[in-house]
């Protein structure tokens, strides 16, 4: 799998998986206010919806890696879409009984499914071509996601968010009874949309099943003279473990611009009807910074120097927002997009260089590792609820984030000097 030609068809399929990631991984985005509307949540409350989703990754990550043992990449991505379509279908129940514990659950399922997809699918990325290309491969797959993404906030936010204004007015000063009635409309427009989803979740399961795509050993891994020697455990990899923190860490950046700016907007006093559609233009600035790492990386930029860069820009776009009022402010929170984007790819490839056999269960450390996804939102929405004068507050958290990241890239580049240092006294 080492030429070009013979890695084409894999690659389409795993796009076709990463166009699913973002549909439903973004959707989120949507789900939070849409809750929050339906449901008469608070901030914190509604940001559950995320740590749902990204709770299931911290404890079926390994396991995920112990089926994907037995059952090998093609048959991992058939179970995994399964079991999403299992989650997505919970909606339906979900919705007639007005239970955000039972959509939390199916958000849990769902993410299972996902965990297990991203097990298979991002060490498959990684090793059926060079490892020093990865951040190139991952973001072919990352436009496919963020794609997806814009046409998932697209389609689900005008069915969802147009009219959550007009509900909130409508259930304000009326009998509990009116109120319960016009929420139970409200939150069944879930419906159809997740019957859809789940009959395509199916579909791309068949599809899967009569797909040709090949099972890549570890081995590959090792090419380009990327072999890890005789170590005897995935722990004894320094650039994993540090990579498995920045990677938490990163998923603060990746999620908050996209998942909660729809809440820091009303925290400013945006209505939903204008904030629905800061999700998407995040999601464009995420697309821009994939195009910039296909075109950027490795051919003039290698991957510890683009994460160098982006947790700078990230540094730089917080203060910004923090200290700006209303939209600018927004403005600023959609421009971490940009630099966020690239945060993925080049903390994995760092994170996998040189593994070997231990590529499956470094992958699935990595993703224990995006539970910090489902964490930082809560705290986010946390701080939000505590400052309501001063919603700029709560952005700070992604200060010390974006520090344990320029933290990696800079031991990433001692390690690498200190190799060719080596090397030249040989």
């Amino acid at each position: 799998m080492s030429n070009k030609t013979s890695i084409i068809y894999p690659l389409i399929i795993i796009g076709i998986l990463f166009f699913v990631f973002g549909f439903i991984t973004w959707a989120n985005g949507v789900l939070i206010p849409y809750f929050q509307v339906g449901l008469e949540l608070n901030n914190f409350q509604s940001t559950w919806v995320v740590f749902s989703a990204y709770l299931a990754y911290f404890f079926m990550a390994i396991p995920s890696a112990g089926i994907l043992k037995y059952t090998g990449y093609k048959k991992g991505m058939l179970i995994g879409l399964m079991v999403m379509a299992i989650g997505t279908f919970l909606f339906v129940p979900a919705a007639y009984t007005r239970m955000y514990s039972l959509f939390l659950t199916g958000l849990f399922i769902t993410g299972t499914g996902l965990a297990l997809l991203q097990t298979a699918a991002n060490p498959y990325i990684a090793i059926i071509g060079p490892i020093e290309s990865h951040a190139k491969r991952i973001g072919f797959m990352g436009l496919a996601n963020k794609i997806a993404g814009l046409l998932s906030l697209a389609v689900l936010g005008s069915v969802f968010l147009t009219n959550a204004d007009t509900v909130r007015d409508k259930i304000t000063g009326v009998p509990e009874a009116t109120k319960n009635a016009v929420l139970a409309d409200y939150i069944q427009q879930a419906v159809v949309p997740y019957i859809i989803i789940t009959a395509i979740l199916l579909l791309l399961a068949v599809m899967i099943y009569f797909s040709r795509l090949p099972e890549v050993e570890e081995s590959a891994a090792t090419q380009n003279g990327q072999i890890s020697g005789d170590k005897k455990s995935v722990f004894q990899y320094p650039n994993l473990i540090f990579g498995v923190v920045a990677l938490f860490f990163s998923a603060a950046c990746e999620v908050i611009p996209i998942d909660a700016i729809i809440i820091y907007g009303s925290a400013l006093g945006i209505p939903i009807a204008d904030s629905r559609f800061f999700a998407q233009y995040t999601l464009i600035a995420m697309t821009m910074g994939y195009v910039a790492s296909i075109f950027l990386i490795p051919k003039y930029l290698s991957q510890q120097g683009a994460l160098l860069m982006c947790t700078l820009w990230g540094i730089a776009m917080t203060i910004g927002a923090y200290f700006t009022p209303g939209i600018v402010s927004v403005w600023f929170v959609i421009a971490m997009g940009f630099s966020s984007a690239m945060l993925w790819g080049t903390i994995w490839g760092l994170a996998l260089k040189g593994l070997g056999r231990f590529t499956k269960i470094g992958s699935a450390l990595l993703l224990m590792a995006v539970v910090g996804g489902g964490i930082f939102p809560p705290i986010f929405g946390r701080l939000l609820d505590m400052n309501l004068f001063m919603p700029q507050n709560a952005l700070l958290m992604l200060i010390p984030c974006n520090l344990v990241m320029l933290g990696y890239a800079v031991w990433v580049f001692n390690q690498r000097n200190t190799t060719i240092l080596k090397s030249t006294m040989v």
